[in-house]
């Protein structure tokens, strides 16, 4: 036992050494401002102008297409016989499983103890843009996807980088994007997509479980096959299993979390304004001279880029498989993402840490234990409940994220290669619990950023041409041509 530690940790070195380091330089180059303290990731930078390109290349479409989004959700525009595996609301649950997660409740914790009340504020701001970003990726997947003679549909980043691409005259750079992204995501649903995941929801558990924790390598092991079982039970079904335990576990998790965080604020409802004002004022505060101003800005934007992932490129592989003959009108749904996961899933949790105090309580502690600590302050008892919640949303990442590791997979080695792929996964899924590669994990996170360097690079150049399918689609909308139902 002690050789194989010593194996694991000499090979955990050399990991971190030679394969996330060299990545980590180029993807988290830090742009240094004047204070040593303020540092911005190059890779946060490039989401945030992309998201920004697109709300003003699509003329503020995260505002002006919203009511029909929900709309499109509810199934008024759409038709029975449309091309597809799951429905509009079942595509928007399956991508929102894999960004509403710890991020919501650790993330935002983590935001506001670096920047204050004030990170809150710029991740509203973030996640208004990114509903632009998720409109583009989201309509070029469905516009690009292919369907196979037994319906199955095959789409996302890396069949329209490729074929997009292609039309526009670049066929060398869409293929060589089409095979980064799909590298990249593969690796992120190993990593930050599984592993990550899979420990975090054993030292969730284990906290609650003193058995687990009393022998870590038998409960680590236990665990993690349980684990594994359970999301064996739901990949193996493919994006219709994963679209159904989607469409009942997210929209669950999301409205049990809101509704408590909501009732806090019911009851410090004498508080609330406040922290509205504290909030709004730190966001352009300047006691701390410029460096504190964009300190703030970085942390807001940083935690949102990280938790809605609008811009990364993997929601547009589960909108791809949405039933729908209109690729703009899957763009609209998806536009709601970043809606749900930031502006209220983020919000609510950012305003119970402001108006609990436990921003700037040393007893509340830092990550998920503020948030813990914030809710337990009218609920004694959530931050076991807390506990639930958070391994359920990580159970619900790793299912999502398995789906769009495996359509990379299949668009490199070919469809017979899947089950293959879902072994792998499975066997991740078990050692997150029983091993603490904490280099692995961070390179499956670098992964899942790094997926936004190709994916936008590709989505602006095919932006244009975006444009006019929304124009076109926006006039006929206006004149009535498509057929609402109910």
């Amino acid at each position: 036992m002690d050789q194989l530690q010593f194996t694991l940790q000499t090979l955990d070195r050399l990991f971190a050494e030679y394969v996330v380091a060299p990545i980590a330089a180029v993807l988290f180059f830090d742009l240094a401002f004047w204070s040593n303290t303020v540092e911005l990731p190059l890779v946060v930078v490039w989401l945030v102008l992309g998201a920004l390109f697109f709300t003003l290349r699509f003329q503020f479409i995260n505002f002006r297409g919203f009511l029909h989004a929900i709309d499109c959700v509810r199934g008024r525009y759409t038709a029975a016989d449309e091309a597809g595996e799951i429905s509009h609301f079942q595509a928007l649950s399956a991508a929102l499983s894999a960004t509403v997660g710890l991020g919501n409740i650790a993330g935002v914790a983590v935001a506001v103890g670096l920047g204050g009340p004030g990170a809150v504020f710029w991740m509203i701001v973030a996640g208004f843009l990114g509903m632009s970003s998720k409109f583009a990726e989201c309509s070029l997947a469905q516009k690009y996807r292919q369907i196979d003679p037994n319906g199955h549909v095959r789409g996302g980043p890396m069949v329209y980088l490729r074929d997009g691409l292609q039309e526009l005259g670049w066929p060398r750079l869409g293929a060589g994007l089409s095979v980064l992204f799909s590298v990249m995501c593969i690796g992120g649903s190993f990593g930050g997509g599984n592993m990550f995941q899979s420990n975090q929801a054993y030292a969730i558990v284990s906290a609650q479980v003193p058995g687990l924790s009393a022998h870590p390598w038998v409960g680590g092991s236990a665990f993690g096959l349980i684990m594994a079982a359970l999301v064996g039970v739901v990949i193996i079904g493919g994006i219709r299993r994963i679209g159904e335990v989607a469409g009942i576990l997210v929209p669950s998790m999301c409205l049990l979390y809101v509704l408590a965080g909501l009732s806090i604020l019911l009851v410090n409802a004498e508080r609330v304004p406040d922290a509205l004002a504290v909030i709004v004022s730190s966001a352009f505060s300047w006691k701390a001279g410029f460096g504190g101003f964009v300190g703030v800005l970085i942390q807001g934007f940083r935690r949102a880029a990280f938790s809605n992932e609008a811009g990364v490129g993997s929601a547009a592989i589960a909108h791809s498989a949405a039933r729908n003959d209109q690729p703009v009108r899957e763009g609209m749904v998806a536009l709601l993402g970043p809606f749900i996961d930031t502006l209220v899933v983020c919000t609510t949790t950012g305003l119970v840490i402001v108006v609990s105090g436990a921003w700037n309580n040393p007893e509340a502690g830092e990550n998920i234990a503020m948030t813990a600590w914030a809710f337990g302050t009218v609920f004694p008892w959530y931050p076991a409940v807390l506990s639930l919640t958070a391994l359920l949303f990580a159970f619900s990442t790793m299912i999502s994220w398995s789906y769009y590791g495996e359509r990379c997979w299949e668009h490199l080695f070919g469809p017979g290669q899947n089950l293959t792929y879902k072994i792998l996964f499975l066997a991740f899924t078990w050692a997150g619990a029983v091993f603490n590669a904490e280099s692995v994990v961070e390179f499956g996170d670098l992964m899942i950023l790094g997926m936004a360097l190709p994916n936008i690079l590709g989505v602006i150049m095919m932006s244009r041409g975006l444009k006019g399918d929304l124009d076109v689609y926006m006039r006929r909308l206006r004149e009535g041509v498509f057929i609402r139902h109910g």
